[in-house]
């Protein structure tokens, strides 16, 4: 009796650039749904420019600081190479009181792997700089001296900028933007503490043409 063939079912990986994004609360989005998160919002806007680029892989959490980072990325599966690679971590270190000087340490640490993940290419790596939690409401009720807040995340940014001059990395430099508006009810999320997705929009705006820039190159 004659049988229908079957064809065997082949497992096709996804095309397109491979994105991955390090980082903490900032990165994985907290209190916001995942097309909120500025790594996707930069991937779409991407997309939507002719760049074929995926969705990201995140490895972040909230709480994160960058040791903690530094053992997520042991603890993940081998990781490859990536055609992008951004970072965006320090608050914590901020938030819990540790140095900029061990900060500067670690962040060096950190870049200098991420740039391995980029297959040793500085210019498909971009940095976004720490933004300023100290503007936000939860920050006006319950922090003490915003003031200090604002000249320790200086201090902690250009420690950053100064490492990646130093590397030839992309700087993007979100902090402005995160005092500009940064206490208004319609950017930050439900917890009065967190960017929302309206927030992570202007840090994608800002990180597009860079993004664009060095993907193109």
């Amino acid at each position: 009796m004659a049988t229908k063939a079957t064809k065997a079912k082949v497992s096709v990986l996804p095309s397109g650039m491979r994105y991955l994004a390090l980082g903490d609360s900032y990165t994985i989005g907290e209190g916001v749904e995942a097309a909120g998160r500025w790594p996707v919002q930069l991937a779409t806007a991407l997309r939507e420019g002719g760049v074929p680029l995926r969705d990201p892989r995140i490895i972040a959490t909230t709480g994160w600081t960058t040791d903690e980072l530094w053992s997520a990325i042991d603890l993940a599966e081998p990781l490859g190479h990536w055609d992008l690679v951004t970072l965006l971590i320090g608050v914590n270190n901020q938030y819990r009181g540790r140095s900029v000087v061990d900060y500067k340490r670690e962040f060096t640490e950190l870049l200098d792997r991420a740039i391995g993940f980029a297959r040793d290419r500085k210019d498909r790596v971009m940095v976004l700089s720490i933004p300023d939690w100290g503007v936000t409401p939860f920050a006006v009720h319950e922090a003490g001296n915003r003031g200090n807040i604002a000249a320790e995340i200086d201090a902690f940014n250009a420690a950053a900028r100064a490492v990646c001059e130093q590397r030839g990395v992309a700087f993007v430099d979100i902090t402005p933007t995160s005092r500009d508006r940064g206490g208004e009810a319609d950017q930050v999320a439900e917890d009065e503490l967190h960017p929302s997705a309206a927030m992570y929009t202007r840090w994608t705006e800002l990180a597009l043409p860079v993004a664009q820039r060095l993907l193109n190159a």
